[in-house]
């Protein structure tokens, strides 16, 4: 039997280990055993969609359009999930859109340019989703940084502006320190691997079959993937905000819980 063929009673037996969490969470009384099945079972029945709609986009016959209009609802649907998780901010969901489709071109134009891997529904559909997938979450925490910068230092930015420093320049310092923070978790997460932890890509491959030297190949590949795309969408999703904080002369803007209205983007940005 291959390794991966994984039978329905083994997939209902690996459900024991939600069962251990839960278990964990009546014992410690950390009230969040609801959330722990929910999260199970919404993740089981996502798993199984994708796993039909994957099956008409990845064989070698199907049309790769298929597998590019998917990458558009995902980057558009990413978009959405970072407007929602950043409410108050305003125009992120557009820089989002910005970000994720500059990360995609970027990443994808070095590894299908370069033929790291060739261009078919098997690889457009996985690597757009590892792309996007891992950026979501540095991209919403870049944006919710540069918000509370712009908060927390709106007096000395100000200085920084009366001193006749432009926009760019006296936000730079701020712009630095939103991007370091949400850039250091997947550094240290590259820094790790093979080491601490196996990522997942090498490990299904391991278990597939595959040579461990040829894992290893394929895993660096994602790895490099994943933090270039992460540190494109964070640089992008951060400037497009430390723009728009600043009016065209060089004005500190309003920003979302000064004036309670949210705050808008300087005309002409």
């Amino acid at each position: 039997m291959n390794t991966t063929d994984v039978s329905y009673l083994g997939l209902a037996a690996s459900g024991i280990l939600i069962g251990v969490a839960i278990a964990l969470s009546l014992w410690r009384r950390l009230g969040i055993e609801r959330s722990l099945l929910w999260a199970a079972v919404r993740a089981l029945v996502q798993l199984l969609l994708v796993g039909v709609a994957l099956g008409l986009v990845v064989d070698d016959g199907d049309p790769i359009v298929l597998s590019w209009l998917w990458i558009v609802v995902m980057v558009a649907f990413a978009s959405w999930t970072v407007g929602r998780r950043t409410r108050g901010i305003p125009g992120v969901t557009g820089l989002a859109l910005v970000a994720f489709t500059a990360a995609l071109a970027v990443t994808f134009g070095v590894l299908f340019g370069f033929r790291v891997f060739e261009i078919s529904g098997r690889t457009v559909v996985p690597l757009g989703g590892m792309i996007v997938g891992n950026s979501l979450a540095a991209t919403v925490l870049v944006a919710r940084r540069v918000h509370d910068e712009i908060n927390d230092h709106r007096d000395l930015i100000e200085g920084r502006l009366a001193l006749g420093l432009s926009g760019t320049d006296a936000f730079a310092p701020y712009l630095r320190s939103s991007l370091r923070t949400a850039l250091i978790p997947q550094i240290e997460t590259t820094k790790a691997v093979g080491i601490v932890f196996l990522p997942g890509a090498m490990v299904g491959l391991i278990l597939a079959g595959t040579d461990p030297a040829e894992a290893v190949k394929v895993q660096v590949a994602v790895m490099y993937l994943v933090l270039g795309s992460v540190a494109t969408t964070t640089t992008v999703m951060a400037m497009g905000l430390g723009r728009r904080a600043f009016t065209g002369d060089h004005r500190l803007v309003a920003t979302a819980g000064e004036d309670g209205t949210g705050g808008q983007a300087p005309d002409g940005v």
